[in-house]
């Protein structure tokens, strides 16, 4: 039980220490960051929407028999 311990104890120096090695982004960065990404969502969500339409179309479209 006691090397259980010493192994939970050396884990968690060793993450201590990784925690400490973390660069955090800048303000600019992380604006930057976010705005990549929500632009990134908009155009799945647009490609998603064109292609849910395209597909809802040829079903109705083989559904109606023209």
């Amino acid at each position: 039980m006691k090397k259980l311990f010493e192994r939970i104890k050396s884990y968690l120096l060793e993450v201590k220490g990784e925690a400490a090695k973390v660069t955090w982004p800048g303000r600019r960065e992380l604006v930057d960051s976010t705005f990549v990404v929500i632009a990134f969502i908009f155009i799945l969500a647009v490609t998603t929407l064109v292609c849910d339409k395209v597909i809802q179309a040829f079903i109705r479209l083989v559904h109606t028999g023209a």
